[in-house]
């Protein structure tokens, strides 16, 4: 049999293992990550859920002086950085200038996560993205997407269905006068909130080098979405039904805005979250 080695010794190489724990999880727990898109609606809720876990977080967007399109301050801000998640939108959804935002943005950003050796690269896109070509800013997302597969930084593409606090914009969108004129294409929106919780969890593990899917619990038609949403608020406009109408410049069938297998589902409700933002009284 062997002999044991004195306890002095035992207690020094726990003490040696214990440090090695504690370095590899203050590691983990202190990384520098980096939001571009910051202060919109989806990074603030990033950022506050990755400093609550201990991160150290760049809410980096043109009014804290790191501007992607120009290039501004990226070099500092991704300084040491080993992860990059892209969540900003283009200003403009004409065709020409959400493809530049996009394409531009996109090369920079890259470039610059490149040269500062980001080990993970997130961005958030939208599901159906390749089904929806006919648009313009669809056909931006796609160039954005081809640019992060063909860079050399690992990645992981979060598509997301539409969110529950864009239906109105949607309602707008479709509007003449009083009438709101959609399709009956079944969508399947999610809660900024889980979008924002899904990204945290993206953010904080490895890279896939591939797509993950996210959408809300329930499908349901975008004209009785919206309907809904409008009845809710005690808007007096009314839905019309129109399989030819265009969302965002395109027509829509029952897959065109829906996740395909297997997707990463939030777990809100549309009517609970109508029930808490609509106000009382």
């Amino acid at each position: 049999m062997g002999r044991r080695p004195p306890p002095d010794s035992l207690n020094v190489d726990r003490l040696r293992l214990s440090q090695v724990i504690h370095q590899q999880t203050r590691m983990i727990n202190n990384m520098k990550i980096v939001v571009i898109g910051g202060s919109g609606l989806i990074g603030t809720k990033l950022v506050a859920r990755l400093r609550q876990r201990g991160h150290a977080v760049v809410a980096a967007s043109p009014a804290s002086g790191v501007n992607a399109v120009t290039g501004e301050g990226l070099a500092d801000a991704l300084a040491d950085a080993q992860v990059v998640v892209d969540v900003a939108n283009s200003p403009s959804w004409e065709d020409k200038a959400v493809l530049e935002f996009f394409e531009t943005s996109g090369r920079n950003l890259l470039a610059a996560e490149a040269a500062a050796g980001v080990g993970h690269h997130i961005a958030l896109s939208v599901v159906g993205t390749e089904r929806l070509l006919a648009s313009g800013y669809f056909r931006a997302k796609m160039a954005q997407e081809t640019l992060i597969k063909a860079s050399p930084v690992p990645y992981t593409i979060v598509r997301a269905t539409q969110f529950f606090e864009f239906v109105s914009g949607i309602a707008q969108s479709a509007t003449d006068g009083q009438t709101v004129r959609l399709s009956p294409a079944l969508v399947q929106p999610i809660v900024s909130d889980d979008v924002a919780a899904a990204l945290a969890e993206v953010t904080l593990g490895t890279p896939v080098n591939g797509t993950v899917e996210l959408a809300g619990p329930e499908p349901i038609r975008l004209d009785e979405l919206v309907r809904r949403f409008l009845i809710a608020n005690r808007d007096a406009r009314k839905v019309t039904t129109d399989v030819h109408a265009r969302y965002f410049g395109t027509e829509l069938n029952d897959q065109s805005l829906t996740p395909g297998d297997n997707p990463r589902i939030g777990p809100t409700r549309f009517e609970d979250w109508l029930s808490r933002s609509i106000p009382q009284g």
